[in-house]
């Protein structure tokens, strides 16, 4: 969680400094909910992030310099410099790559799953993110619909941080809570409130172990607010000020850094430490990144009709 908020500050500084181009989305408020989506997967499973996903990225085993390589437009970084945010994802490792059409990866996380299962592998399980912005859209639906169909081991972990953007819950579903949609596909339905991250663990943790021991499908629904706009090039101007003083409105990695001190875990100046740590671990990386090639146009081997292992084969 530290490590994704120190990253992403710094990815926020660059950008409104002009050193990154298009856009930078963080998942600030959401660490507590992404890091378990992250942290409880093991070897051969499957993980479909979304833009909000760096803390559940990292926990998961990406590196950071793959974060700033793609950001800072390196051809050494798994993007090869041709995307700059957060599409980036890594097959062999079974991060899949996300696609921007919200929905559709819950339908390629099934089919990752299904892959699997005809291999004749074993257990495995596949974690899909969602935002409830997403969770609107059809193909999360036929998603969904086929995932209880065909009783994948699935974990779908729903986020409602209130704003599809711009548009507040009540524009969006009409139904009392997302998660009552569980039982009409044939799915398990649980709710955790995301801004606790023992929580997050635990109901998180719990659905991974039952999806992996064969039980059915597996919804949990967090409920956050999104602490910053849906990019940095939105102010969230839209969000009342009455909305911000909500319980689900509480930065998840501040109360958790005040439960280990109220519990006695660790003392103010580990916690210290560990700041200090993060941020070099980010500055690291991305000074690496700024000292690395960009592409060049007219010398790139594109590879528009055929795959290939785009990194290991750069020279």
């Amino acid at each position: 969680m530290l490590l994704a908020r120190t990253l992403e500050e710094k990815l926020v500084s660059l950008y409104r400094g002009g050193l990154i181009t298009g856009g930078v989305y963080i998942g600030k408020g959401q660490e507590a909910v992404s890091v378990a989506c992250g942290l409880f997967l093991q070897e051969g499973d499957i993980f479909a992030p979304l833009i909000r996903d760096q803390a559940g990225r990292s926990a998961f085993g990406e590196p950071l310099i793959d974060v700033t390589r793609t950001y800072l437009g390196s051809r050494l970084g798994p993007m090869r410099g041709r995307d700059g945010n957060i599409h980036r994802g890594h097959p062999r490792n079974n991060e899949l790559a996300m696609i921007s059409h919200l929905g559709a990866m819950v339908s390629v996380t099934v089919g990752a799953l299904m892959a699997k299962r005809f291999r004749g592998e074993k257990n495995f399980v596949g974690l899909a993110c969602i935002g409830e912005g997403g969770m609107q859209t059809g193909a999360f639906h036929e998603g969904m619909n086929i995932a209880a169909v065909e009783q994948v081991p699935l974990v779908i972990v729903a986020t409602n941080n209130h704003y599809a953007y711009s548009t507040p819950n009540d524009r969006e579903f009409a139904c009392h809570d997302l998660v009552d949609r569980a039982i009409g596909y044939g799915f398990e339905g649980y709710t955790v409130d995301g801004t606790d991250l023992a929580a997050c663990l635990d109901v998180i943790g719990s659905a991974v172990k039952r999806a992996r021991a064969g039980r059915p499908p597996q919804l949990v629904v967090a409920s956050v607010l999104r602490l910053s706009g849906h990019g940095e090039h939105d102010d969230a101007s839209y969000v009342p000020e009455e909305v911000k003083r909500e319980p689900f409105a509480r930065d998840c990695l501040k109360v958790a850094e005040q439960t280990i001190l109220d519990l006695e875990l660790l003392d103010a100046e580990t916690l210290a430490e560990w700041r200090k740590e993060a941020a070099a671990q980010v500055d690291e990386a991305v000074a690496a990144a700024q000292k690395e090639p960009a592409p060049e146009g007219d010398k790139e081997d594109w590879c528009a009709y055929a795959m290939r292992d785009l990194v290991n084969s750069v020279e």
